[in-house]
């Protein structure tokens, strides 16, 4: 039998040992060509944002203009459908896929991403579709990874980190959050905090979040770094709201889900025409509510600026909402990610508004709530705290409210766990497996790949030697990580929690061999098999 010479276990294991400069010098350029092409795709959007606002306005202006505008939307959705229909990979977000190439289970032809998934974006924006524009940066940068992967013919577990490097990088670049890329990276999207992805994503967010201040300045995404710090007397206010934005964030999730469905269980309706139904609904908010379209940076700035009475506030709060779930619902290329963030801040400006109103609040505190409101419901639906504090945190400019910031996060967080509520992109995933299938590889597939296990307190793992334990066929246990020492696995050696166990096994038995590792190291093999 031929062997891949480039994927054989002789180089894997030579790469575990040689990784870190080589990481490094890799996650770099897979952020430097990352941050060049999101701040590429940020500019196009900013653009296509200023183009759809002018086109609205003239329409109100030449009131004859409005029916060759449909028109157009019309037209417009069929070929971003049309897209969809031909490269389901471009639909959507883009993280759920880029989780499921790192599992294993999707491919992705990284070209086409990038190309489709751009023009797509683009084309979504200018109609005003209630997308944001993360996603679709998380998943142009994993597509770079990869391509620089391919390009160079890297080995199958050097491609996984420049696709997960690739992916913190395009976060960085979107949001100038070079530490949320990161923790994004190592929470939602690898989910494993190794030394190995930790350093190659920092290398690339770094990167990446340099070019895009060099583009977009030094500033932060929202100006609230000139917001009074919330005093420690009214942290009761934070907890109730927290208990409040969770239930929210599990709503959202859950009617983000039934809106798919309905789209889906409508025969009638083919993928390619489903598109048209919010590219045709923004072409008349854009006449009556433009200040729904969009991702929804501008919305926010006015409220922070502006007097708006609970009322209209309400009734954007909404009409955004609605129309979020229309436009994701549709599979259009974009993500949920901004809006999501932008629904949170509006709960918390009504829920400070009133405060204010009932309760004798302070009114300078209002805004205090509506950056709690953005990290406590990232936190409900995506369910990443860390991820949700430090975005937010980087977003603001400020780390005066990182303790309220963590505070609302975790207390969201617990609120959509005992809900029952799954991850949002999670969810998404199971979606996308279900309707397209998982990649199928032949059991003569004889590429390898490395997998890294961390050992959790209480895990069937914890205190049990080598021996002694009971192994998934079909993988070798070769190294395990100690701080910064290295054991090298015999018979009698014991493990502990933390202990990070290195993992040879080929690329056709990797899912199988992941998930059962998982349940011994993480604690739910010794609950099942006690």
């Amino acid at each position: 039998m031929k062997t891949n010479n480039s994927n054989c276990t002789t180089d894997t294991l030579f790469f575990m040992q040689k990784y870190r400069i080589k990481l490094v010098s890799e996650g770099i350029m897979v952020g430097l060509i990352s941050g060049l092409l999101v701040v590429f795709y940020r500019l196009a959007l900013d653009k296509a944002g200023v183009l759809a606002k002018n086109i609205y306005k003239t329409q109100t202006e030449n009131i004859w203009l409005i029916p060759i505008w449909i028109t157009v939307l019309i037209i417009a959705g069929y070929v971003v459908g049309t897209m969809i229909k031909k490269n389901p990979m471009i639909s959507g977000s883009g993280i759920p896929q880029v989780e499921g190439i790192l599992m294993g289970h999707l491919n992705m032809n990284w070209w086409r991403v990038i190309v489709e998934k751009f023009v797509g974006g683009v084309i979504c924006i200018i109609a005003g579709l209630s997308l944001g524009r993360e996603g679709p940066s998380i998943q142009l940068g994993a597509a770079v990874g990869q391509g620089f992967s391919k390009i160079f013919k890297r080995i199958k577990i050097e491609e996984k980190y420049l696709i997960t490097s690739g992916a913190s990088a395009g976060l960085a670049a979107a949001f100038n959050a070079p530490l949320a890329g990161v923790i994004f990276a190592l929470e939602e999207v690898h989910k494993n905090f190794s030394s190995l992805v930790l350093i190659s994503t920092m290398s690339a967010s770094l990167v990446a979040d340099f070019i895009s201040k060099e583009f977009f300045g030094l500033k932060p995404i929202f100006q609230f770094e000139s917001f009074s710090v919330l005093p420690l007397k009214y942290y009761a206010f934070i907890i109730i709201f927290g208990i409040i934005i969770g239930i929210f964030g599990v709503f959202y999730n859950y009617t983000l889900l039934k809106t798919q469905n309905l789209y889906a269980n409508q025969k009638w309706l083919p993928v390619q025409f489903r598109p048209i139904i919010p590219f045709v609904l923004a072409g008349m908010l854009g006449l009556f509510l433009p200040e729904v379209l969009g991702g929804g940076h501008e919305l926010i700035v006015s409220i922070i600026n502006g007097n708006n009475t609970l009322r209209f506030l309400f009734i954007l709060l909404l009409i955004k909402f609605a129309f979020s779930m229309i436009s994701f619902g549709s599979g259009a290329p974009g993500g949920i990610f901004f809006p999501l963030l932008v629904i949170g801040g509006m709960t918390g400006a009504i829920y400070g508004t009133i405060l204010v109103k009932f309760v004798h609040f302070p009114p300078q505190y209002v805004n205090n709530f509506m950056i709690l409101g953005m990290a406590g419901y990232f936190t409900a639906i995506v369910r990443a705290p860390i991820t949700g504090s430090i975005l937010i945190t980087e977003m603001t400019g400020s780390f005066n409210h990182l303790l309220s910031l963590a505070l609302v996060s975790i207390i969201a967080y617990i609120i959509a766990d005992l809900m029952g509520s799954k991850p949002i992109y999670e969810s998404l995933l199971e979606r996308i497996l279900a309707k397209n299938g998982r990649k199928e590889l032949s059991e003569d597939n004889n590429v390898k790949t490395i997998l890294e296990v961390v050992v959790h307190h209480g895990s069937y793992l914890e205190g049990k030697k080598i021996k002694e334990l009971n192994m998934p066929e079909k993988c070798l246990l070769v190294s395990i990580k100690r701080g910064e020492n290295e054991v090298i696995p015999r018979g009698n050696t014991s493990i502990y929690a933390g202990d990070y166990l290195v993992v040879l096994t080929s690329e056709y038995s990797e899912i199988n061999i992941r998930e059962n590792l998982l349940k011994m190291a993480e604690g739910s093999y010794a609950i099942n098999n006690a």
